[in-house]
C-alpha cells in the first residue's frame, strides 16, 4: 500500500455527540438494529449481497438525514422535491447532512458533459474569457448553453440531426393506401384522419406524384387550422409532427417500437459549422497559447492538466490553482483518459460516481456526511490505492465518510468496520461486528474469514478448442488491435480504467451469432416489472395456482383480472398532494398485497400467491422441488441472488443484481459463448467463491466464457488473460499481454501482473 492510502491513526471519539447513534432500524430485513458509528471518520460497512448494508446506510441514515433536511424548506419548495418517507427505526441522534454519492448514471442530458458536471468547464470559461485573445466578451461568450456562446447551427449540440423521409412514408403509396409508415399514422387514425382530410393534396394520389408544392405542405407545412367536417382541427407537416411528437422526448421513457422507429428515422451528423465543438466562430477564434477551448476539452483531462501547468497569470491565479486541483484530482481517481467534452450520459456508473466525487473534494463544506456504494466499481487494483487516497482526503477534511464495499483494500483503510449478516434476506440483517479492522480479522465472521482470503492459479489449465478472431480493431482509443479470443475456456479480459476493454470485447464480441451479453445496464419495464416476471417464473407459478384450484391462471396476475381495483395491482397508491409532494401510501383496499380479496383465499400449499411472492429466491426454490418453476429458482440461486424476493420491483436492482439476473435468464438458452462484464460487482468475497463455480461449471458444459474483469480473483482463476494498456485513454488502446496467468505473474511486468503477482503471494518486482 502506498504511503498516500495508509490510514494515520484515528482514535473512536469519546463524546457522544461524536457518534452517529442508530436505535431500533427496521427498514428492509434489518433486524431492529441499534448501533454507534463514529463520526469524522471512515467507516466501511462489509458483508454478504442482501445483508442489510444499503437498508442501513441508504435506506435509514442517509434517508432520514435528507428528510430533515427537506422538511426544512417551505410547501412550495417541497413541492418540487421527492416525497421521502420516514425511515423505519426508532430513533436516529448526531445525524450531519448527508450527501449521498451512488452509481446512478447522470442522466440523458446531451448538454451536461464531464466538464459542466465537475464545473471545470466553468472555470476554463473564465479563464479564457480573461486571457483568450481576442477578447470576446464574458465566460458565456465560451459557452455552448448560452445563446451568446453557442453554435447557431447546431444550438450549441454539436450535431445535427436529419430525418430520413423514406422511413417515414412509402412514396409508391397514396394517404389511403397507407403511405405514411411512421408508428401513429395508420389508416383511419387519427392524424391520419386530419392529413387526407386537410385538402392540401389528393388522399388517393400516389406520394411520389406530389407536386413540389404539396410536397412540402404534406411534410413541412407549419400549423395550421384546417375545417374537416364541422369541426376545425389543426394540421401539421409530417416531419414537424413527428419531430414533436417522438424527437423531444427522452429516448429511454419511450416503448420499444418507438424508440426502433426513431433510430432508424433519424440521421445524425457532426455539425459542418462547429465541427462538433458546439460553440460560435468567435469562441473558437480565442486562444490561450494557441490552443481554443473547444482544443482544451477535448484533451484527454491527463494532457489538460499539463497544459493548465503552463498558464501563468496573477489575475486569474486563484481560478488556475482550483482548476489544477479538479483535473489532478479526475486523473488521481483513475479517469485521466475521459475528456471535458464527454458527455455525462455515456459514462458508467463507477465513472459517475467518480465523477462526483470529484466535485465534493474540492468543496469548503465540513462535517458532511458523505455516503459511497462500492466506489471501486470499474477499477484496476492499481487505480483502487489511488481512490482509497482520495476517501481519506474527505475524511481528514472533518467529514464523516460511510462506505458501503467488498474490496478488502478499502476494508484495510477503514477506521471503523460494520459488517452485517450472517446471511442474506430473512438471514440477515443483523451486526454481526462492529470495530476495527484488526478486531474485524479475529472475529470469525464470514467476513472476516474471507478478508486474507486468496483464490489461488489453476493447477491445470484448459486447452482451448479454437478461438474466435479479432482484427485490426480500432474503436475508441484501440491502436489496430488483432487477437485471437479462445474457445471453451474460461477468458478475462482486464486493464486499466480506460484502457480500451469494452471497446473491443463490445464493439467486437458482441453482436456475433451465438454470443450472449450479460450487462448492468437497466432493465427496461414498468415498476410492475420484478424476478419473477422478467424471469418467466410467473408463468409456471400461475398455472400451478390455477391447476390446484380449479380456476383460471390470470386471477393470479398482478397485471390481469387478479388484480386490486384500488391499486390496479401494484400495491401502493399514488397521491397527488397539489403543492405538496405527492405521496406513495400502501393501498388499503388491499394492504399491499396487490390481489382481490378473492384471489387470497386460493392457496397452494397453504400459501396465497401474495405470500409466494414475498418469498425471497431461496425459500421458493424449497416450496417449488420440481418442476419448471423449480429450474428457473435453481438458476437464479446459482448466481447468487437467492435473498432478492420474488416480488421485488425491478428498479431497485443495483447494476450487479441486474446483470446476474439477466445471466440466469440465459443460461437457460443454447448458447456457445457468454460476455460478462464486471459480474463480480456487489459481491462479497464469499460470494465469488460461488460465482467462480458458475463460471466453471458454464465452461464446463461446452461454452466459452469472456469476463471483462478487475477482480484479482476472477484473473487468478482464469485458463487465459488479456491484458490491455499500458495505461488509458491515448495510453491504452494495446494488447499487453495474453497467456496463462501463471506466465503473466512469471514474465510480464505490465499493472495488472505485478498486482497479481502480490495478490497470489509472488514476489512483487
Amino acid at each position: 500500500m502506498s504511503a498516500e492510502t495508509t490510514p494515520t491513526a484515528h482514535a473512536a471519539p469519546a463524546d457522544s455527540h461524536d457518534l452517529i447513534k442508530v436505535r431500533g432500524a427496521r427498514e428492509n430485513n434489518l433486524a431492529d438494529v441499534s448501533l454507534d458509528i463514529p463520526k469524522r471518520r471512515l467507516t466501511v460497512f462489509t458483508g454478504v449481497s442482501g445483508s442489510g448494508k444499503s437498508s442501513l446506510v441508504f435506506g435509514t441514515i442517509a434517508a432520514e438525514s435528507q428528510r430533515l433536511i427537506n422538511e426544512t424548506y417551505t410547501a412550495f419548495i417541497q413541492s418540487f422535491m421527492p416525497s421521502l418517507g420516514r425511515p423505519d427505526v426508532d430513533a436516529l441522534e448526531n445525524l450531519s447532512a448527508a450527501i449521498v454519492v451512488d452509481q446512478e448514471r447522470m442522466g440523458a442530458n446531451s448538454r451536461s458533459t464531464v466538464g459542466t458536471a465537475t464545473d471545470a468547464y466553468t472555470m476554463l470559461r473564465i479563464i479564457f474569457s480573461r486571457l483568450g485573445t481576442p477578447h470576446i466578451g464574458t465566460s458565456s461568450a465560451f459557452s455552448f448553453n448560452s445563446p451568446e456562446g453557442m453554435c447557431p447551427a447546431c444550438e450549441g449540440l454539436g450535431q445535427v440531426s436529419t430525418i430520413d423521409i423514406d422511413q417515414l412514408v412509402d412514396r409508391d403509396l397514396s394517404l389511403n393506401e397507407g403511405a405514411i409508415t411512421a408508428p401513429g399514422f395508420a389508416v383511419d387514425s387519427w392524424y391520419w384522419q386530419i392529413m387526407a382530410h386537410s385538402g392540401f393534396y389528393d388522399p388517393d394520389k400516389k406520394l411520389r406524384d406530389f407536386t413540389p408544392a404539396e410536397w412540402e405542405d404534406f411534410l413541412h407545412k407549419p400549423v395550421t387550422k384546417v375545417k374537416i367536417g364541422s369541426g376545425n382541427m389543426t394540421y401539421e407537416g409530417l416531419v414537424s409532427k413527428v419531430q414533436r411528437l417522438y424527437l423531444t422526448k427522452d429516448r429511454d421513457s419511450m416503448q420499444s417500437h418507438i424508440r426502433a422507429f426513431v433510430d432508424r428515422a433519424v440521421v445524425f451528423a457532426e455539425c459542418g459549422d462547429c465541427g462538433g465543438s458546439r460553440l460560435s466562430a468567435a469562441a473558437l477564434s480565442s486562444t490561450i497559447a494557441g490552443v481554443n477551448i473547444a482544443r482544451c476539452s477535448a484533451m484527454q483531462i491527463s494532457d489538460l492538466a499539463a497544459f493548465v501547468r503552463t498558464i501563468e497569470d496573477p489575475s486569474v491565479a486563484p481560478l488556475l490553482a482550483t482548476l489544477r486541483q479538479t483535473l489532478d484530482s479526475l486523473v488521481e481517481i483513475g479517469l485521466g483518459y475521459l475528456s471535458l467534452d464527454r458527455t455525462s450520459a455515456t459514462l458508467s456508473g463507477g465513472e459517475s460516481q467518480r465523477v462526483k466525487m470529484v466535485r465534493h473534494l474540492g468543496s469548503s463544506l465540513t462535517d458532511v456526511t458523505y455516503v459511497f456504494d462500492e466506489p471501486t466499481v470499474g477499477l484496476h487494483p492499481h487505480d483502487i490505492q489511488r481512490m482509497n487516497g482520495l476517501l481519506l482526503r474527505l475524511r481528514d477534511k472533518g467529514n464523516t465518510v460511510l462506505v458501503v464495499e467488498h474490496k478488502p483494500e478499502v476494508i484495510a483503510i477503514a477506521d471503523h468496520v460494520v459488517d452485517l449478516g450472517p446471511g442474506a434476506g430473512t438471514d440477515g440483517g443483523r451486526i454481526c461486528y462492529s470495530g476495527d479492522v484488526a478486531g474485524l480479522r479475529a472475529s470469525g465472521t464470514l467476513t472476516g474469514r474471507h478478508l486474507d482470503h486468496r483464490a489461488r492459479l489453476r493447477e491445470r489449465t484448459r486447452e482451448p478448442m479454437g478461438s474466435l478472431s479479432i482484427h485490426h480493431a480500432d474503436l475508441h482509443n484501440l491502436r489496430d488491435v488483432s487477437v485471437d479470443i479462445p474457445l471453451g475456456v474460461l477468458t478475462v479480459v482486464t486493464g486499466v480504467a480506460g484502457s480500451g476493454k469494452s471497446s473491443l470485447i463490445h464493439g467486437y464480441l458482441s453482436g456475433r451469432d451465438g454470443v450472449v451479453v450479460a450487462d448492468q445496464s437497466p432493465i427496461r419495464g414498468s415498476r410492475r416489472s420484478n424476478p419473477a416476471t422478467y424471469s418467466g417464473l410467473l408463468s409456471p407459478i400461475r398455472t400451478a395456482f390455477a391447476k390446484a384450484n380449479g380456476v383460471k391462471a390470470a386471477l393470479f396476475s398482478a397485471n390481469s383480472e387478479g388484480a386490486c381495483p384500488n391499486c390496479n395491482g401494484i400495491g401502493v397508491v399514488y397521491t397527488d398532494l397539489a403543492m405538496m409532494a405527492g405521496v406513495a401510501s400502501v393501498c388499503e383496499r388491499c394492504e399491499g398485497k396487490r390481489f382481490t380479496p378473492e384471489v387470497l383465499t386460493y392457496t397452494l400449499r397453504g400459501k396465497n400467491i401474495s405470500e409466494v411472492l414475498g418469498m425471497s429466491v431461496a425459500e421458493a426454490r424449497d416450496f417449488f422441488p420440481t418442476g419448471q418453476a423449480h429450474a428457473i429458482l435453481e438458476r437464479l440461486t446459482d448466481v447468487g441472488l437467492g435473498y432478492l424476493s420474488l416480488g421485488q420491483p425491478l428498479n431497485t436492482l443495483s447494476g450487479g443484481e441486474r446483470q446476474r439476473l439477466k445471466l440466469a435468464i440465459h443460461m437457460a438458452e443454447k448458447s456457445s459463448t457468454y460476455v460478462l462484464d464486471e459480474p463480480t460487482t456487489g459481491l462479497h468475497m464469499a460470494d465469488v467463491d460461488q460465482l467462480l463455480a458458475l463460471l466453471d461449471r458454464l465452461v464446463d458444459d461446452g461454452n466459452t466464457v469472456v469476463v471483462i474483469e478487475h477482480h484479482q480473483a476472477v484473473m487468478a482463476h482464469a485458463d487465459w488473460i488479456i491484458d490491455l494498456g499500458p495505461g488509458g485513454g491515448h495510453d491504452g488502446g494495446q494488447v499487453v499481454f495474453t497467456g496463462t496467468p501463471a506466465a503473466l505473474i512469471a514474465d510480464a511486468d505490465t499493472l495488472t501482473a505485478r498486482h497479481l503477482r502480490t495478490y497470489v503471494g509472488g514476489d512483487a518486482r
